[in-house]
């Protein structure tokens, strides 16, 4: 691939550092980090420092990008910022080189998409090759027209996931204001940060609060004012999100699971067993009346409000009381 590819990919990379609302003022050490994971994760290329200095220089002053990036240095903050404060390089439409990096990128990630690490990005990686099948072309107007992809909404709270995965690998202390989703009372928080997981496009963090008494989940979208404190912490040894999540409905952990029985009518049941609600679901019934499912998870909100989805299409066979424990 020829540099000038890797030099448009890294300006994504720059971009999105100078546009992280979570972590301002990035120096060249995060950037080139961001760069170094983004592009070559552990393989351990590295990136230089120089290379950096380049690429913020190139998106400021080429012409041919047509970038002209107000990026400028504040002696306060000592980090990088946009001087303009809505700037994004993502608001200019792609150049040619721009849409063969694209491209490329899209046909390097294909290849390893069957590897077990990227098995939760499977079925991104096919929609986006998906698209290059349809046209080459990235800005083909035929395809707004004519091709409908499922639009996921863009959850809030992403741009959190890098300071937190970095919170998360030094083991250091995150702060932030947190908004209750019961009652929307705000409160300040001091966290251990353990494991970041996403459910239905939104991102999750889990860890335990300064105290360390209980492992306690947080919405990123709720989350506000994130920051890395210099305080260290010891990982709890008994800490395993396998076992934590195994009989998990949604992004609730912890509890004593049980056996739930649930009967469908026929036609939700088979889409029930085409799309299991659980990977404990078991089938112990199937005639013309429906489709019967046996599941071992720890009742939550999640799980009630898929049963509650089906209306009265769905039965609880047990426990009879379901709806009324508490998650």
């Amino acid at each position: 691939m020829p540099a000038n590819k890797y030099a448009l990919l890294r300006y994504r990379i720059i971009d999105d550092c100078l546009t992280n609302k979570a972590r301002k003022f990035p120096t060249k050490e995060d950037m080139q980090y961001a760069c170094e994971q983004a592009l070559y994760g552990s393989s351990g290329e590295r990136i230089s420092i120089s290379t950096i200095e380049k690429d913020m220089w190139a998106m400021k002053n080429e012409g041919e990008l047509g970038y002209y990036a107000p990026i400028a240095y504040s002696k306060l903050e000592k980090g990088y910022y946009y001087q303009e404060a809505d700037y994004t390089i993502k608001e200019i439409s792609l150049s040619v080189e721009d849409k063969e990096a694209i491209r490329f990128a899209a046909n390097t990630l294909f290849q390893f998409k069957d590897l077990a690490i990227f098995d939760q990005f499977g079925s991104a990686i096919q929609k986006i090759m998906d698209r290059l099948s349809i046209s080459p072309e990235i800005q083909d107007d035929a395809i707004e027209r004519f091709v409908q992809f499922e639009n996921t909404p863009m959850a809030k709270g992403t741009d959190l996931l890098p300071p937190l995965l970095q919170a998360i690998k030094e083991t250091r202390e995150v702060c932030f204001r947190y908004v209750s989703f019961l009652d929307e009372s705000e409160s300040e928080r001091t966290l251990h940060p353990y494991l970041l997981k996403e459910y239905r496009n939104r991102w999750y963090v889990i860890g335990k609060d300064v105290d360390g008494s209980k492992v306690k989940t947080f919405g990123l979208d709720r989350v506000n004012d994130l920051s890395l404190r210099e305080n260290y912490f010891s990982v709890d040894k008994n800490f395993d999100p396998e076992v934590l999540f195994k009989y998990s409905f949604g992004i609730t952990a912890g509890g004593k699971p049980q056996k739930i029985v649930l009967k469908f009518a026929p036609q939700e049941g088979r889409y029930v067993k085409a799309q299991p609600l659980h990977p404990t679901q078991k089938i112990t019934k199937e005639n013309k009346d429906g489709l019967t499912v046996e599941l071992k998870v720890i009742p939550s909100y999640e799980l009630k409000a898929a049963i509650k989805s089906f209306g009265d299409k769905v039965a609880i066979i047990s426990p009879t009381n379901l709806m009324q424990i508490t998650s």
